[in-house]
């Protein structure tokens, strides 16, 4: 195995990633997103469930009222 310099480690954080960094990292971004994306999706789709069952019960409760 190669040592590494303290000049290499200085350069470190300033060199261009390899197009395969840049693939993995966009990935990855892509991924994260599609989780937040199908959360917000799993959260909206709770409310719509939510209103739909209020709007029947409020609905036959007004049906026992007429």
């Amino acid at each position: 195995m190669r040592k590494v310099t303290l000049m290499e480690m200085l350069k470190e954080p300033f060199r261009k990633p390899s197009p395969l960094e840049v693939i993995a990292t966009e990935l990855a971004d892509a991924h994260l997103s599609k989780l937040e994306a199908e959360t917000a999706c799993e959260y909206a789709q709770s409310i719509v469930d939510y209103n739909i069952n209020r709007i029947k019960r409020l609905n036959e409760r007004m049906e026992e009222y007429k």
